[in-house]
């Protein structure tokens, strides 16, 4: 075979291999929408300006906890506990059943886009990458 029927033969098959990245292979299949009541969670987190103190990923501000995965490490009761009540330093903003059902959605939407602060990897000399079991 001569190199330039290799050369043909890779790109037909770059084509078809190209557009199934670009339209099929490229979805975030584990990432779920957003329903309606998160939203109202999502509004109501900016209406109340909780960036101010909390953060999502590490982003937002340093008086309150990282909000990112308080869902699954604490759990739904334990953040609609604080929402609830409020402690000493933060406020009790006095949220209806609704409300407090909204912010807990949009906790839990939050807690299932990742994880913070990210798996602490180890790069070996040779370039290949471990976790470390910290």
């Amino acid at each position: 075979m001569n190199r330039r029927a290799i050369f043909m033969t890779l790109c037909a098959a770059f084509i078809p291999y190209s557009v199934y990245v670009y339209t099929q292979g490229t979805e975030a299949s584990h990432i779920r929408a957003m329903s309606e009541e998160a939203r109202y969670g999502q509004q109501l987190f900016q209406e109340f300006n909780c960036i101010a103190c909390h953060q999502f990923y590490g982003l937002g501000g340093y008086m309150g906890p990282d909000l990112t995965n308080v869902v699954s490490s604490r759990g739904s009761a334990y953040a609609r506990a604080f929402l609830m009540s409020g402690t000493q330093r933060m406020p009790n903003f006095n949220l209806n059943e609704s409300e407090l059902d909204a912010m807990v959605a949009y906790l839990e939407f939050v807690d299932t886009t990742g994880r913070y602060p990210a798996d602490d990897y180890q790069i070996n000399w040779y370039g290949t990458v471990v976790q470390s079991d910290e």
